[in-house]
């Protein structure tokens, strides 16, 4: 089946992250599940680990009484699944909480080597902080130790589990190394709930990443606008649609930080390889725009929303967030006991895809006032996570809800 004899948009669709410790195997895992290697940025490439967010996807089939992404399967696709990617290491923890803004569901993948890392657990708090509670784990690297050792780990993680959003969720034993039990996990991935559509909600596109996707020395007649990446949450996006991007441009004047709303128009749309002209949530989209090229290099658009003209809310600097904090702060560290936070703290905010600092103005024991570096797009009802900075790093603390 060719791709343009699939209406992906009248496939069942998923956004699934792929989240744990760095080195356990995300990215080979990744590759089994949709055929792409993500890590194709130059550094990530040295470097060997996920330093932006990566994206891929899969058709799942059934071939026989197994499930299958096998490109050469003749058989007809039951759901389209699309992945992220989300950097393992501690120092992007930032990047891992914008991905999880536009993730239905996330795939937790476990070494069978190394076990549960703070790493691991971290990832899973910041999973609760975005509002995500279908998991799938995955123990992975189980032909790098022996029976009882695989064993013992997968013991481990259980025990883990209790009491988080991942209780009672699937353990699968896999090798990602080998293609071992990738099988189960196509299995599981089917029986998770696509995330529900209404198409009379006003569309919220979260924006991961923006690119400028012209080569050098293209003419200027085959230029393309900026390409936004992400994912849209609600309602209902089609091309030739009007479009606007907050907090949009920034631009310095006297020396201050100014943003300006971006209006533009949708040019085309893809989901994954596949072209559509109307996109309803679920999955991650791409949307090419008529906006000068040059706005969209570096991410400089990404932690924005998207959503038809004059439909957003407007920006702002100042938010009131009702605030649950966790009982302990994971990490490498042992913490002293979190504490609500002071008068004047500076705390990171991970809002929709956008990642800001706030400062403390006014704070209770239920809601806390603060100014922003960076504004937001104030959406009711989204997940807040909220991070301190201990020695240097900053480990999230508690969750939020704009008021």
């Amino acid at each position: 089946m060719t791709k343009q004899e699939i209406d992906i948009e009248k496939l069942d669709t998923i956004n699934v992250g792929i989240v744990g410790h760095i080195d356990h195997g995300k990215t080979t895992l990744l590759e089994k599940l949709s055929g792409k290697w993500t890590d194709t940025h130059s550094e990530e490439m040295k470097r060997g680990i996920t330093i932006k967010l990566g994206y891929s996807d899969a058709l799942i089939k059934k071939d026989g009484d197994k499930y299958t992404v096998d490109k050469k399967s003749k058989e007809k696709p039951l759901r389209y699944v699309t992945f992220v990617d989300a950097p393992g290491h501690e120092m992007l923890m930032a990047t891992m909480l914008s991905g999880s803004s536009i993730m239905d569901a996330a795939i937790l993948v476990v070494s069978a080597q190394e076990g549960i890392k703070p790493q691991t657990a971290e990832h899973l708090i910041a999973l609760k902080a975005k509002g995500i509670s279908k998991v799938i784990i995955v123990q992975n690297k189980i032909d790098l130790v022996s029976k009882e050792q695989a064993m013992k780990n997968y013991d481990d993680i259980k025990e883990f589990a209790k009491g988080t959003a991942c209780e009672g969720a699937a353990i699968i034993p896999v090798s990602a190394q080998q293609g071992v039990n990738i099988h189960y996990i196509l299995e599981e991935l089917m029986g998770l709930e696509s995330r529900p559509k209404n198409e009379k909600d006003k569309a919220v596109f979260f924006i991961a990443r923006s690119f400028d996707i012209n080569k050098p020395g293209s003419e200027i007649k085959n230029l393309h606008g900026v390409v936004l990446g992400g994912a849209l949450k609600k309602g209902v996006l089609k091309v030739g649609d009007e479009i606007e991007v907050k907090p949009g441009y920034s631009y310095k004047k006297q020396n201050q930080t100014q943003y300006r709303t971006l209006s533009t128009k949708i040019v085309s749309m893809q989901k994954g390889p596949y072209k559509v002209d109307k996109a309803t949530s679920g999955g991650s989209l791409a949307i090419e725009t008529e906006l000068d090229p040059s706005l969209g290099k570096s991410d400089s658009l990404s932690g924005g929303i998207a959503g038809l003209k004059d439909s957003l809310p407007e920006i702002t600097e100042n938010i009131k967030v009702k605030y649950s904090l966790f009982d302990k702060v994971l990490g490498d560290e042992e913490h002293e006991d979190i504490g609500i936070p002071k008068p004047n703290e500076l705390l990171m905010l991970s809002v929709n895809t956008s990642i800001t600092v706030g400062q403390v103005k006014k704070v209770d024991k239920e809601n806390v006032e603060m100014g922003l570096k960076i504004p937001v797009v104030p959406l009711e009802g989204e997940s807040i996570g909220i991070a301190r900075n201990f020695n240097g790093h900053w480990r999230l603390i508690g969750v939020g809800e704009i008021v």
